[in-house]
């Protein structure tokens, strides 16, 4: 079992940025963290992926936030980030860290997640 902690989430102006954080705890962490993600999901929408990463660290990116944010891992402190610049108000969502053995890419079917940490951004 993987328990996901995510962290980091704020209110910033557009244009501003934030750095989130998902701590990652439990037993076995791998393979059960070999591909992690973070999704989005703002009000009356559905669930979105962002950004996902595997565990030599090769990125996958939305087309949404291409050039903006920037996804990252540390192995040593089981930890998955996300950088985000230039945000914009349409980044306003609830940010939700995923972990799974399988490579799901940007699709919504990992078997561990996160609660979430709220992002708004403002115009």
């Amino acid at each position: 079992q993987v328990q996901l902690v995510e962290s980091g989430g704020g209110s910033v102006q557009s244009g501003g940025s934030l750095r989130l954080s998902c701590a990652a705890s439990g037993y076995p962490y791998s393979p059960y963290t070999d591909y992690m993600a973070w999704f989005r999901q703002a009000p009356g929408k559905e669930r979105e992926g962002v950004a996902t990463i595997d565990s030599a660290g090769r990125p996958t990116y939305a087309d949404s936030v291409k050039g903006r944010f920037t996804i990252s891992r540390d192995n040593t402190k089981n930890t998955l980030y996300l950088q985000m610049n230039s945000l914009k108000p349409e980044d306003t969502a609830m940010y939700y860290c995923a972990a799974d053995r399988i490579n799901w890419l940007l699709l919504p079917n990992y078997t561990y997640w996160g609660r979430g940490t709220q992002v708004a951004v403002s115009s």
